[in-house]
């Protein structure tokens, strides 16, 4: 296995311990490094990457600002001088989270966490337990709950709102279906609607053009039933 990897970072020496650290993991392939988040996108739409090393703190776009314009994101490693952002980027399905200066040894340990999410076969029995334990930041009305992915079953769309279906509750959260899902890592969530996106390990079962969790009964849109297929292996 090679990971494509594009390095994003407005800081020369940072872009530098980067690109050392790439080069002796025989796994990783340096195919590009950007200075902003507007020449990453660029790249990313005319490039294979597979790995996105990114720093937070950029002119212009941030990093999550950045993640928030992507349809479609490679796996995603940030990086930043500042903890404080560490919870608020798990929002967006990133892999992990690096403090500069970075460790080798740090280093290593979040690209292995990329290397074992490819390597392994996504379905509803088989999810990192790291991801199980990550949390999601829902504001309903005045107030922000802090749920865990785990708890969630699936998501509908609501007018220019939200429900996140949990066991225990239902939170109504302003939010488009097109962020909620690039907030969610998609080992654990798919889109299979226009109007749903579900938790692959909470499905019940699974008929026709139709998915089963926890008694509701979710309709599966033409162009997600093959993708559907293949998660579930089925």
């Amino acid at each position: 296995m090679e990971l494509k990897c594009l390095i994003v970072d407005d800081e020369v020496l940072a872009q530098d311990v980067i690109e050392k650290y790439i080069a002796n993991i025989p796994t990783l392939k340096l195919v590009g490094k950007c200075d902003n988040a507007v020449e990453a996108i660029s790249f990313l739409h005319n490039n294979a990457v597979d790995l996105l090393f990114l720093d937070l703190n950029m002119p212009e776009l941030s990093g999550l600002e950045m993640l928030k314009t992507l349809t479609n994101p490679p796996k995603v490693i940030l990086t930043t001088a500042y903890s404080e952002y560490a919870l608020e980027s798990y929002e967006y399905g990133v892999v992990d989270y690096l403090l500069k200066p970075i460790k080798l040894e740090r280093f290593i340990k979040a690209v292995n966490k990329v290397v074992e999410q490819y390597s392994k076969p996504t379905n509803r029995e088989d999810i990192p337990e790291d991801l199980q334990s990550h949390s999601i930041f829902l504001k309903e009305d005045q107030v922000t709950y802090q749920v865990s992915l785990n708890d969630i079953l699936f998501i509908e769309a609501y007018g220019n709102y939200l429900k996140v279906h949990t066991k225990e509750k239902v939170y109504v959260t302003r939010d488009t279906m097109h962020d909620m899902e690039n907030k969610l890592p998609k080992e654990m969530f798919m889109r299979v609607h226009k109007s749903y996106i579900i938790s692959l390990s909470k499905i019940d079962s699974v008929s026709g053009n139709r998915v089963f969790i926890h008694n509701t009964e979710i309709p599966v849109g033409e162009m997600y039933k093959l993708a559907l297929k293949q998660k579930i292996g089925s």
